[in-house]
């Protein structure tokens, strides 16, 4: 199958891996439905025209798409790919939280992904004349964070504790983790796209392997207590992924 051109083509390319996963009882379905739900969001603003640039955003999306769609094929078909994302999916087995399978496919997206997207995207261009852009895009995601979580909530009864032992009230999981990420993840932009395209596979492979050490941080904390906490969210989880996907959709 060709790589996606349009949004409307991440999203089909989207609904196939979560019927597959719904099917084969993976979570790596858990990862896809999130970011359905947020590029649905963006695909949206972007048919309301509330860009600076809508075509280049629109852009910038597609080519973010197709490094996650490029990835898992990847994957699946046995073929090299990122450490992070390695990372991500080789876990889908292992007994993690919902939230942690998840972080573990927003790590090696918007750490490693976006900033290669938006480099490779905006080459030969100006990058700053994206950032408001980019910074809109932040806008957007964090306005649904709280839908988000709220639908975790279903799932995922005692995710609440991660917040009190982390004491983070201000800010819910998802919004923190992807609010940094992003930042994070526009500072490596600019630097990939300052090196130019015959400089950057080196400074890719070692942004690589930084977002490598993050996720294997998401995946096993280092603070006993947090590792405690996740055990007893992971206990009172729904555990089939047909399950958990259905009480997220659920209006």
């Amino acid at each position: 199958m060709p790589r996606a051109t349009t949004i409307e083509n991440v999203l089909k390319e989207l609904d196939i891996i979560i019927s597959e996963s719904i099917a084969n009882n993976s979570r790596m379905g858990l990862f896809a439905y999130i970011y359905r739900r947020t590029t649905a969001e963006i695909a949206s603003e972007i048919a309301l025209g509330n860009f600076e640039d809508n075509e280049r955003l629109e852009t910038l999306d597609v080519e973010f798409a197709n490094l996650y769609l490029d990835a898992y094929k990847a994957y699946k078909n046995n073929q090299k790919l990122s450490a992070s994302w390695t990372l991500a999916f080789e876990n889908v087995t292992e007994s993690l939280t919902i939230i942690q399978h998840i972080m573990l496919g927003m790590n090696a997206h918007i750490n490693l992904d976006l900033a290669v997207a938006t480099a490779t995207t905006m080459s030969g261009s100006k990058i700053i004349d994206i950032e408001n852009d980019f910074n809109k895009v932040n806008d957007i995601l964090f306005q649904i964070t709280n839908e988000l979580q709220d639908r975790l909530s279903r799932v995922s009864p005692l995710l609440f504790l991660l917040d009190l032992i982390g004491n983070n009230n201000d800010e819910k999981i998802i919004d923190f983790s992807m609010r940094m990420a992003r930042k994070q993840s526009w500072n490596a932009a600019n630097l990939l796209w300052s090196l130019g395209d015959n400089q950057n596979e080196n400074a890719i492979h070692k942004l690589d392997q930084v977002v490598l050490k993050i996720g294997e941080h998401i995946k096993t904390p280092k603070t006993k207590m947090v590792q405690f906490f996740l055990k007893c969210i992971q206990k009172f989880e729904t555990k089939k992924v047909n399950n958990i996907i259905t009480k997220l959709k659920e209006a």
